[in-house]
């Protein structure tokens, strides 16, 4: 069993009865014929990796190699312990748990790259927070693991998720799209409105820029992944309410990936625009030079 877009993958989840981490799990298993153990293992080994992630953030004394980001996560947590959080419960810890991935990954700590090592947070942050929000069990998570894969398999196969080909609407869109479609399965969605939720996801924020300040993979990128996490919700809320997108995830796909290779170079993970050329990112970056140097 095999699908190569979000038509047929409706499709098969119609005719089987079954949601799209079921037809995701059957793609992996029966149609590249891998074993189902292993593959079960491996994406609970992924999701262990987020979590220990997002704790060492919220534990540790992190550093970025570019000295640009470190402890934001904690900040953020400190603000929703103290009830000063604006956001609800779930989506403060979702964007500080997104924040600290981060941290841990411009740190050269482990992360999972969901889809790219720039919007690790998004995946982990939702998934984290709402297994906490809502008591839920690894293996419900992982399920929806299996939705997101889904969901990232259409978006690789028919467009990218390279920031330096897409910008970063292929980077942070991608994950933030996955992210919302794995929360639509875990409230009880249904497999069309998780592709709804994603198309969503990727309409919001079409046409966002990549200019990591720096060449680095920390400013903006962290703010990104948080942002890419409240939206993610904000999606799945969208479209578990039975809002349907006029723009199929297909369609959307295809859109994305128009837009992001029409972006000028300078504007695709380059740092010659966008934030990277702003008078105090290019001062922070000759500091932190001067700093290595000595």
């Amino acid at each position: 069993m095999n699908f190569t877009n979000g038509k047929q993958l409706l499709e098969i989840c119609s005719e089987k009865h079954i949601p799209i981490s079921r037809a995701m799990f059957l793609r992996e298993t029966d149609y590249l014929e891998q074993d189902p153990v292993e593959i079960t293992c491996k994406m609970e080994h992924a999701y262990d990796i987020m979590k220990q992630a997002i704790h060492r953030a919220l534990t540790e004394d992190l550093i970025s190699t570019g000295g640009m980001i470190g402890g934001e996560s904690k900040q953020m947590d400190a603000l929703r312990k103290a009830g000063k959080n604006i956001c609800g419960p779930l989506v403060s810890k979702a964007i500080a748990y997104a924040v600290g991935v981060l941290e841990v990954n411009a740190s050269m700590g482990l992360i999972v790259a969901a889809p790219t090592a720039g919007s690790s947070g998004v995946i982990p942050g939702v998934l984290c927070a709402a297994q906490e929000e809502y008591n839920l069990e690894d293996a419900v998570i992982i399920q929806a693991l299996y939705t997101a894969a889904a969901v990232g398999y259409l978006i690789t196969r028919n467009a990218t998720t390279a920031g330096a080909e897409g910008g970063c609407q292929a980077e942070i869109g991608s994950a933030s799209a996955m992210a919302a479609a794995a929360m639509t399965q875990l409230m009880g969605g249904t497999p069309a409105q998780c592709l709804d939720a994603a198309s969503f996801a990727l309409i919001n924020i079409l046409g966002l820029v990549c200019d990591p300040v720096g060449g680095l993979v920390e400013i903006p990128c962290q703010n990104r992944n948080a942002m890419g996490a409240s939206n993610a919700l904000v999606s799945a809320e969208i479209a578990l309410s039975g809002i349907q997108s006029v723009v199929p995830i297909d369609e959307a796909i295809e859109v994305m990936y128009r837009v992001g290779r029409s972006l000028p170079v300078s504007l695709r993970e380059t740092s010659q625009g966008g934030t990277a050329t702003a008078p105090s990112a290019c001062h922070a970056c000759k500091i932190k030079w001067k700093k290595t140097s000595i």
